[in-house]
């Protein structure tokens, strides 16, 4: 019975803590944008330098909660340095917040990605993030976004961005891809259902991906055709 009474007391702690999270984020996104931003713009940079790797995520996350109340191509910036982080955690979050902006403005947010590509380093995590993310907007403009992740110097960025067309279907981009089969930078891929990887070259992936658009431009060919004979 101890022991229950002991954890019915850490519960209603929990949910205390929680209480007090929620009244404080509803307090903070009634403060002023432009001075809520700048702070937590600063909050961003000190949390990325935090040596404390749980208390780095722990405030990143909370961060990234913050600018999904906000709205702005800073807001844009500042979401993208979060997904910058090398903290899952704070990462997901942040793709999370980014996703739906995405779905609200995503005129916004593709131009915050086209300023991510000109400023990021080489290396940077929220690089082969985003085109994953963008991957999941229906937006027409979509494409186009994803595909100048392809000129870039980072190979996992390149890496993302061609199994983001190739998750979207459209066989149309097979010819944003076609210019990567020679290209013989590696890039470790994750397998399906293990922790295993498998390294594999840039021009590999391109070569199945182009197989992979041109069957979905086949089918999509016989699906037309089968419509035309039956009208």
């Amino acid at each position: 019975m101890q022991d229950r009474s002991s954890i019915e007391k850490s519960l209603n702690a929990l949910f205390d803590a929680e209480r007090t999270v929620r009244r404080l984020h509803d307090e903070l996104a009634d403060k002023p944008e432009g001075t809520l931003l700048d702070v937590l713009t600063d909050a961003i940079a000190a949390a990325l330098k935090e040596g404390d790797e749980d208390e780095s995520a722990l405030r990143l996350v909370r961060i990234a909660a913050l600018l999904g109340e906000l709205q702005g191509p800073r807001v844009v910036d500042a979401m993208i340095d979060v997904l910058s982080s090398e903290h899952p955690e704070a990462r997901r979050a942040a793709g999370e917040q980014l996703e739906e902006l995405s779905f609200e403005r995503f005129k916004e947010v593709a131009l915050g990605v086209e300023r991510a590509l000109r400023r990021l380093p080489v290396g940077s995590p929220a690089l082969p993030e985003l085109p994953y993310i963008l991957a999941e907007v229906p937006e027409p403009g979509v494409t186009k976004v994803i595909g100048q992740f392809l000129k870039h110097g980072d190979a996992d960025a390149v890496a993302a961005a061609i199994e983001a067309l190739v998750q979207i279907g459209d066989p149309a981009s097979a010819r944003l891809i076609e210019s990567l089969v020679d290209d013989t930078r590696t890039v470790e891929l994750e397998e399906d259902g293990s922790d295993a990887t498998t390294e594999v070259t840039i021009g590999e992936l391109a070569e199945e991906a182009l197989e992979m658009l041109e069957a979905v431009g086949e089918d999509e060919g016989e699906g037309n055709g089968g419509n035309g004979r039956a009208s």
